[in-house]
């Protein structure tokens, strides 16, 4: 649990910078450059990301009950799942209505993905995990929402996000694509549990 618990602290503490000090990243770039900071991101969250999964697995071994799940929450949960699996994608793809009516569709995805993952386990590991995202996840996106009236008040003409219904069915096919490999091959393979049971 201590090493989940560290992975944790340092990715979710790496990608909180923004949340509880903007100024900081402003003045790393300004030192430093912007590729600087990028790099230095992405280390340190590959580092807590690694801690992650290893605590996480660990934490299977020897699992601690907090409750016992029924049945019909993990069909639930995969059902969730593809809407994460969708705001995902609509994350990436450029132009698409989820992400022009969303604004930040990840930050969404994100805590669906963590509620459908509490939902169907009740391991102390997998509710510590699923928790912090999901907590982050909020305040990650009520921050995100301030800078973005921030933005639009400095800016009284914003142009809202152009959007097609093309690039929108883009992300939904590839949205339910993704999930399909992950729930039927890669999530067995990776975790080794099968979504559907």
């Amino acid at each position: 649990m201590i090493l989940l618990i560290a992975g944790l602290v340092i990715f979710i503490g790496i990608h909180s910078i923004r949340i509880v000090s903007e100024d900081s990243r402003t003045r790393f770039i300004e030192k430093h450059s912007a590729n600087a900071w990028k790099g230095m991101y992405s280390l340190v969250s590959l580092v807590g990301l690694v801690l992650i999964v290893y605590g996480y697995q660990q934490t299977r071994l020897e699992p601690m009950y907090v409750w016992h799940p029924p049945a019909a929450m993990r069909h639930i949960a995969s059902l969730l799942m593809l809407f994460s699996f969708v705001l995902l994608a609509a994350t990436y793809v450029p132009g698409n209505a989820i992400k022009a009516k969303l604004v930040h569709p990840m930050l969404l995805g994100i805590k669906i993905w963590a509620i459908a993952h509490l939902l169907a386990n009740g391991r102390l590991g997998d509710i510590v995990l699923f928790g912090v995202f999901l907590a982050w996840a909020v305040v990650d996106l009520i921050a995100c929402k301030k800078r973005d009236r921030a933005q639009v008040s400095q800016h009284a003409s914003a142009i809202e996000p152009d959007s097609n219904m093309v690039r929108t069915v883009i992300a939904i096919v590839v949205g339910v694509g993704a999930y399909l490999v992950f729930a039927l091959w890669l999530h067995i393979k990776l975790i080794g549990v099968s979504p559907f049971g």
